[in-house]
């Protein structure tokens, strides 16, 4: 599972156009796309100098240290970056530049075109998926175009980063009292004034509608008319708002951990309490059961009491690791939260490896981080992750910014609390996009009806299995594939599951969806 989507939320995740022209500003057109039915558009118009640009494909690596570009490089990937304007109401305006790859089809004789690929986030980059994906694509890879894109303002696109001093703003917990709600709101407000600050002139035009407009251009810049399209999570949110902006110009479209559009909201995690402690729960059970090896506790009971244990020391006191970090009440619910996205032994071990480490921590001993905990705190708690958190709040806070008060947020997490009280106070606290301005265009409201593959596990506690039957219902002419029983986020060549990979593959494959839905078992 990529790290993105673990932390993911981001999981769990989340604008009009002239599809080929110019972009309406009034809230009326916001959700009717203007432009045809079908490909590229026979008069040319304000998009045309984006749509037949050419595109500069050049060797990935950018230096003797780029192991993502490199890897591209000997799989036999190029890359190049797409022009496309910062503001599509004013295509005559600034321009940005989008980053993509592509792993060239070898089966010319078969190809289906191109498939773009997106593996969530938000703001997750996806340069290097083409080489990823097409291992658990197998001879299917042979007959597409695989695309990678970092999206606007991600990775190797025009880049954004607000200058934050941690990477978990849209990641933090409201703490254990008021006091501490406090501090959170003052971090949101001068977050939010940073990246104002700093980005102002670009952050209305950080969205997915925009990244959508810019997945368009890629298509027509490609000579393509239309695109197949491998969404992972938020990148399923993205791809539906693609169907809608652009009506018949989708092939095959695969949605693996689905979001859906009515939930997608900046507290990401609201709403998927339930599945989160219900996974802690199933975690603990496992970390009991191997009570021999990590020490939390013979019971499943006894497991949940270390855990309240490390949240209780660390409301008290900051809990010091090694010598480097010290992760208050704010910043640590988050890594349990990501340690629960899957159901694989060897996530649960890292997660139980962890938090015997951070009991030890909570009991005031010396303890020094592993390597993997280490890179996890340096994203938290530094400036090193103020990059990807700057991107993944300017994304969510352009789509969906709502004013719901500061008492608002404080509320829900006092009523959240003692039923969830992990997931509670992080997935109702308040975040940057309170003190955001307002967003230029309002979400995206899907009307239509998709034949796309949707995929999904029982007990997914990013993307949620009811989000991928209300898809389902939304989009008639689609299919949902359940795995029944999984924890898991993330299921096509990221669970080990025979069944979901041959399934997907025989939809890439032949372009067919199953006559019902079918059912994998975990």
């Amino acid at each position: 599972m990529s790290t993105t989507r673990c932390v993911k939320v981001f999981a769990a995740c989340v604008a009009v156009v002239a599809a080929a022209t110019t972009t309406a500003t009034t809230a009326a057109t916001a959700t009717t796309p203007a432009a045809p039915a079908t490909a590229t558009p026979a008069a040319p118009g304000p998009l045309a100098r984006f749509h037949d640009q050419h595109v500069d494909w050049h060797a990935c690596a950018l230096g003797a240290d780029d192991e993502d570009g490199q890897e591209l490089d000997a799989a036999g990937a190029d890359c190049a970056d797409i022009d496309v304007p910062l503001d599509y109401a004013d295509p005559g305006g600034r321009t940005i530049t989008v980053a993509i790859s592509r792993l060239k089809a070898t089966d010319t004789a078969r190809r289906v075109g191109p498939l773009l690929l997106n593996d969530g986030g938000p703001a997750g980059p996806g340069l290097r998926m083409p080489v990823t994906k097409s291992k658990v694509m197998g001879e299917v890879a042979d007959r597409y175009d695989l695309i990678g894109m970092d999206p606007r303002f991600v990775g190797r696109s025009t880049p954004l980063d607000c200058g934050w001093d941690l990477g978990s703003a849209p990641l933090r917990s409201a703490g254990a009292d008021l006091a501490a709600y406090r501090e959170e709101v003052s971090v949101a407000r001068e977050l939010a004034g940073r990246c104002k600050r700093a980005h102002g002139d670009v952050l209305p035009y950080v969205t997915t509608r925009n990244t959508a407009r810019d997945m368009d251009v890629i298509r027509a810049a490609l000579g393509e008319d239309t695109l197949s399209y491998l969404g992972y999570s938020y990148g399923s949110y993205l791809g539906e708002v693609y169907t809608q902006l652009f009506p018949g110009r989708t092939d095959r479209m695969v949605l693996d951990g689905v979001n859906s559009p009515k939930r997608y909201s900046h507290t990401l995690l609201r709403g998927s309490e339930a599945a989160n402690e219900a996974a802690l729960r199933a975690w603990a059970s496992w970390a009991a059961a191997r009570h021999a090896t990590y020490g939390l506790g013979a019971t499943r009971a006894e497991v949940l009491a270390t855990v309240q244990h490390i949240l209780d020391a660390a409301a008290q006191k900051p809990l010091r690791i090694g010598d480097a970090y010290l992760l208050d009440e704010h910043a640590l619910p988050f890594l349990f939260i990501g340690g629960l996205g899957s159901d694989l032994d060897e996530e649960r071990a890292a997660l139980a490896a962890t938090v015997r480490l951070l009991a030890r921590a909570a009991d005031r001993e010396p303890v020094e981080p592993s390597e993997r905990l280490a890179a996890q705190l340096e994203f938290l708690l530094t400036g090193a992750g103020s990059a990807p958190a700057s991107q993944m709040t300017a994304i969510i806070c352009g789509d969906v910014a709502e004013r719901r008060g500061v008492a608002g947020y404080w509320r829900a997490v006092e009523k959240s609390r003692a039923q969830f009280p992990l997931t509670g106070p992080l997935a109702n606290n308040i975040t940057p996009c309170e003190f955001w301005d307002q967003p230029a265009e309002a979400p995206t409201v899907l009307d239509n009806d998709v034949p796309a593959l949707l995929v999904n596990a029982t007990g997914d506690p990013r993307t949620l299995y009811a989000d991928a039957r209300a898809m389902r219902e939304q989009w008639p002419s689609s299919r949902l594939l359940t795995v029944k029983g999984a924890r898991q986020h993330g299921l096509y060549g990221e669970y080990g599951n025979t069944c979901v990979n041959e399934r997907v593959n025989a939809y890439l494959r032949t372009g067919r969806l199953p006559t019902h839905d079918p059912t994998c078992e975990k």
